[in-house]
């Protein structure tokens, strides 16, 4: 197999960078069928820079492009791993306490009652907000973007807002992360599209993710494996212009962005993602370049608050049937694209998924694959 990206390797594989490990084709062929994914795009990273980087089967089934290290996915929720980091990075400037009142920076964050939560609550999602189906939350790519405030000003001022009192089990809620982005725009006096691209994106050298698609990026398209009686159901669930064209079993999504940045609004490709987990792995420090003090990036690593399904840190998840210390991780899902991106701290190794696909994806028998490898 010539893992030099300059001779073709077995049908719809497409390697930028690294030599696959034996077996990685067929595990990922097996992932694929029984997910029914049109295309995925993997990298693996270790603290010294890509070991892998390829992509498989098609970003878009109607012009028949291939899936590329370089196709840009949405992220979804991984993108709230790079939220809690700027909260961080603002902890280690100093315009940050984790331990205050979301409400000392957001004034209608003030709960009712005694359970004000706090801003690390919300980063490690026991601030006690319930968690609404955000499968409206999203608006066409010409669109112009609603206020996020105003989203969270709705959600917050619902009756049932704070279902849970705060600092109880963690239960997994956007609407937190939403909450936190508005915390770190007060915090910061900023944007907050604006602090994580400076303060992060940049500083990590992510230079083709962002919050919008780069002009001439290769964008995967997203789709919904369903029959054909339901797309009516499926366009009536999305907004008007979302659901685009019927490609034999799949439903294509027109492009498309989150409405909430700080709970799933990134847009971008593994490469980038790679170099986020590198920064992790080097304990916030890339090329150089210090994104979070040691000490910050360490702490976002520790598995503290038990929940279901998973239990949470600042940012990083993981299932409660995992044994601890192995790794730490983040999926990011959501219509039209299902993605995983985990950490293997004591290994030094970080793995990341981005496929177009909406059912999430049998990926542990590759993930042990990529982990257990021989990597030069």
């Amino acid at each position: 197999m010539v893992a030099d990206g300059t001779t073709p390797g077995p049908p719809g594989e497409s390697v930028a960078a690294g030599r696959p490990p034996r077996g990685l084709a067929s595990a990922v062929t097996t992932m694929m069928g029984r997910g029914g994914v049109p295309g995925l795009s993997l990298a693996v990273t270790d603290r010294g820079g890509v070991l892998l980087a390829a992509g498989y089967g098609c970003a878009d089934l109607a012009a028949y492009t291939t899936a590329t290290a370089s196709t840009s996915y949405l992220w979804f929720s991984m993108s709230k791993i790079v939220t809690a980091t700027a909260a961080l990075r603002l902890v280690d400037e100093g315009r940050l306490d984790l331990d205050a009142p979301a409400g000392n920076y957001v004034d209608y964050l003030r709960a009712p009652g005694t359970t004000t939560p706090s801003v690390g609550q919300l980063l490690n999602h026991t601030a006690g907000f319930g968690n609404p189906l955000p499968i409206r939350w999203v608006h066409p790519a010409d669109a112009d973007p609603p206020d996020p405030g105003a989203l969270l000003r709705r959600l917050v001022g619902g009756r049932r807002a704070y279902r849970y009192p705060a600092g109880q089990e963690a239960r997994y809620s956007n609407v937190g992360y939403l909450a936190a982005g508005q915390v770190i725009a007060a915090a910061s006096g900023m944007p907050f599209e604006d602090y994580v691209r400076t303060s992060v994106l940049r500083a990590a050298g992510m230079e083709h993710t962002g919050f919008r698609y780069q002009a001439g990026a290769a964008k995967a398209t997203g789709y919904v494996k369903a029959p054909r009686i339901a797309d009516p159901l499926l366009r009536g669930l999305l907004p008007r212009g979302i659901a685009g064209e019927r490609r034999g079993p799949y439903l294509s999504l027109n492009p498309f962005y989150v409405d909430g940045p700080a709970y799933g609004g990134l847009v971008g490709d593994v490469l980038d993602s790679a170099r986020f987990l590198r920064m992790h792995l080097r304990d916030g420090e890339i090329d150089g370049v210090r994104v979070l003090s040691p000490e910050s990036a360490r702490r976002m690593r520790i598995i503290d608050q038990a929940g279901k399904p998973f239990d949470h840190g600042t940012g990083w998840f993981r299932q409660p049937t995992q044994p601890s210390g192995q790794w730490v991780e983040h999926f990011g899902a959501g219509a039209g694209f299902w993605n995983v991106m985990r950490l293997y701290p004591e290994r030094g190794l970080g793995v990341v998924v981005m496929s177009n696909s909406t059912r999430m994806l049998d990926f542990e028998p590759l993930f042990a694959l990529l982990a257990a490898a021989s990597w030069p």
